[in-house]
């Protein structure tokens, strides 16, 4: 009997390493030796993406006006105050960029102009656009040949209001500052670094949204439009529209707004009922007059 004991303790001992081992590769990774967090330098270094660059960035300002005292200089050369140029009726995309930007501010004016064209909204009735250089050294000669290429792409003649300016560091400056537009300039590569963002501003020049990236979506902009004018543009569809969809401050994009589809489904179920109601009577109408 003695002879067995160190094999039962040596199983004992084997099936408590076992259990420790089990519950161990259990536990969350919080719980383990270093909170089971990868050192952020390794995470960027396994990364494709560059690590973010310091001072640049969008700082949302929502509500906020935009200095509508600022002067630029138009395409034509003329100097133009800012709030001179916003229709008061219409809401207005605005958009920063540079003209000697080797690619991305091509990517955003090029995505704008795509949207634009299928908004089902019309440039000069339903709402304006404004681009503003953020490089001093741009020049309305700059301006006008931007212009007229993109008014060109989208078909639009040259009386159409959206707008290109340029003007001194100060005054970009005070505009960038407002809209929340953070960027820097890189000595070494005589480049801005900034961020994709198009502003959408209200009538009055109030910031209303933002529209990030590259590539935003056609209806999250028609949307931000229809919000930013107070619903004063679009058919009395995309006013019925507006009212089932809710912006998403996480995800900054617009959703799905369940009370509204409720609000939309009862009038349609009112509608219905209303003209069931209408053909039996009418029909009894008929009925009455033939007897």
């Amino acid at each position: 009997m003695p002879s067995l004991l160190p094999n039962t303790s040596a199983r004992s001992v084997g099936l408590l390493a076992a259990v420790a081992l089990v519950f161990a590769s259990a536990l969350p990774a919080s719980a383990l030796p270093g909170g089971g967090r990868t050192p952020r330098a390794i995470v960027e270094a396994d990364s494709d993406l560059p690590p973010p660059i310091s001072g640049v960035d969008v700082q949302e300002h929502l509500g906020e006006p935009i200095p509508l005292e600022t002067r630029f200089l138009d395409s034509s050369g003329e100097e133009v105050r800012l709030g001179g140029l916003l229709s008061k009726t219409r809401p207005t995309l605005l958009t920063l960029v540079y003209y000697e930007c080797p690619m991305l501010c091509s990517l955003v004016l090029n995505e704008q102009v795509r949207v634009m064209r299928d908004l089902g909204l019309e440039l000069g009735k339903d709402y304006e656009a404004l681009t503003v250089s953020i490089d001093p050294k741009d020049t309305p000669g700059q301006s006008a040949e931007r212009r007229r290429k993109y008014l060109q792409s989208m078909g639009k003649p040259e009386s159409a209001p959206w707008h290109f300016l340029t003007g001194t560091d100060e005054n970009i400056r005070k505009l960038a500052d407002a809209v929340g537009f953070q960027y820097t300039y890189e000595p070494s590569t005589k480049q801005y670094a900034h961020p994709a963002v198009v502003t959408v501003l209200t009538p009055e020049g109030s910031i209303s949204r933002y529209l990030y990236g590259t590539s935003f979506d056609r209806q999250n902009a028609k949307l931000a439009l229809l919000e930013a004018a107070g619903g004063r543009v679009g058919t009395s569809f995309d006013r019925i529209v507006m009212s089932c969809f809710k912006y998403d401050t996480a995800t900054r994009r617009y959703g799905f707004y369940i009370f509204g589809f409720i609000r939309l489904g009862s009038l349609a179920v009112f509608g219905a009922l209303a003209t069931m109601l209408i053909y039996f009577w009418r029909r009894e109408l008929k009925k009455g007059a033939t007897t």
